[in-house]
């Protein structure tokens, strides 16, 4: 029978007074859970990829190397940390619609696994990169559908995108690829729609890829290696929102994957779930201590050390611009009725909020807010010099304790 696990409260108070804050503190046994559910739920088809552009934290990344299969890196910056983080070049794909060519440079000379091709310009670039590397590249095209289904906080399909190659032209464009010395067509990537907590939804885009992986493959007589299924798994981010059944995801797709598996051209084929937020948002939370309370108008506001430099998603400024308040507590709870409170950050900016009329104990100067899912889109996806306020520690969690770990 396991240990009983630290009550989460006592450790954050811990983080916040050893490390300071605005801090991000992140548990690893969260994400092992996450893992295991994930491994339990899709296992029988997928193998896991993280996308380090959710969390480019390097302890992160050193403990995801020998538990996940893969990493899906958006930049060289990114490519170069996963390495230096102990993971194996060839167990990386790199996607991102504006590679330039000394990133390329490096990335194949590094041996990168997989380049995730977005256009005929980059696959033309890699291409002659490859030959005068003497080398050749293996690449996945990734394609942009033309319709994704209703419920995905963001959806990029049936629309001018410059993400991968409208499947319009895909087709002209697979052979072309084809034809380039130096590059390797092993498979394809669709990634459509994020933030999804619709089952059903999430079904549905599935087996929108399949047809379409389906059709090219059969056109192009191509017998895939891998296939990337951009995941769109969501988080539950504000109060009331409902958190994802990835079991009723999985029962809702099995048919239709077992299907898919079962034809000739893809039993073979490696299926590869590519998620980030979903992987580890839930395992981290943002801290950020009041330093004064005011009452200005009818509202009180708790004006903390942490805002919009310091996490940006929380604030609604950021990727789906979401205006809503993340779910936060107040560390070390109380006997207080809820309240309504404005929270605000630091900042010279009408627009540095946390949240506006958020329901918590009475907070006083010296109390410590914990905003929740906060362990994916932080620091790195935060404008941490902005005003020049201490940058956001980073601390991580396991079973040998805590440590800074700031980026």
């Amino acid at each position: 029978m396991s240990a009983p696990r630290p009550d989460p409260d006592a450790q954050l108070a811990e983080a916040a007074e050893r490390f300071g804050t605005p801090a991000y503190v992140y548990f690893a046994d969260r994400i092992a859970d996450r893992i295991e559910r994930l491994t339990t739920d899709f296992g029988r088809w997928f193998s896991l990829s993280f996308a380090v552009k959710s969390n480019p934290n390097a302890a992160l990344l050193a403990w995801l190397a020998p538990r996940i299969a893969h990493l899906d890196v958006s930049s060289g910056g990114e490519f170069a940390r996963g390495v230096a983080a102990g993971w194996d070049p060839a167990r990386a794909s790199f996607t991102g619609p504006a590679k330039r060519a000394d990133e390329l440079e490096a990335a194949i000379a590094g041996g990168l696994g997989e380049l995730v091709i977005e256009s005929l310009r980059e696959a033309e670039l890699a291409a002659a990169i490859a030959a005068r590397l003497g080398r050749v590249q293996d690449v996945l095209v990734r394609i942009a559908p033309d319709r994704v289904p209703k419920g995905f906080g963001d959806q990029m399909a049936g629309r001018p995108s410059p993400f991968g190659i409208d499947i319009e032209v895909a087709g002209d464009a697979l052979a072309q690829i084809a034809r380039l010395p130096g590059l390797r067509i092993r498979g394809l990537h669709i990634y459509s729609g994020t933030q999804c907590l619709k089952p059903e939804a999430i079904a549905e885009n599935w087996r929108i890829f399949m047809s379409i992986f389906r059709d090219l493959c059969t056109a192009r007589d191509l017998t895939p290696a891998r296939l990337v299924f951009g995941s769109g798994l969501g988080i539950p981010y504000h109060p009331g929102d409902v958190a994802l059944d990835t079991g009723e995801v999985a029962a809702g797709i099995a048919a239709d994957l077992d299907a898919f598996k079962a034809e000739p051209r893809f039993r073979d084929t490696e299926l590869v779930l590519e998620l980030g937020r979903h992987l580890v948002g839930e395992a981290g939370y943002f801290l950020t201590r009041v330093v004064s309370v005011k009452e200005s108008r009818g509202s009180r506001i708790a004006i903390c050390d942490g805002g919009m430099n310091a996490h940006l998603a929380a604030s609604g400024h950021f990727g789906m611009v979401l205006r809503r308040a993340y779910t936060m507590h107040r560390v070390g709870g109380g006997n207080t009725e809820p309240e309504k409170v404005d929270i605000s950050g630091p900042l010279c900016t009408s627009i540095d909020k946390l949240g506006t009329g958020v329901m918590l104990p009475r907070l006083e100067e010296g109390d410590l807010i914990a905003i929740h899912a906060s362990g994916a889109y932080g620091p790195s996806a935060s404008p941490v010099r902005f005003i020049s306020h201490p940058e956001p520690r980073e601390v991580w969690v396991d079973g040998a304790g805590m440590r800074d770990v700031t980026a």
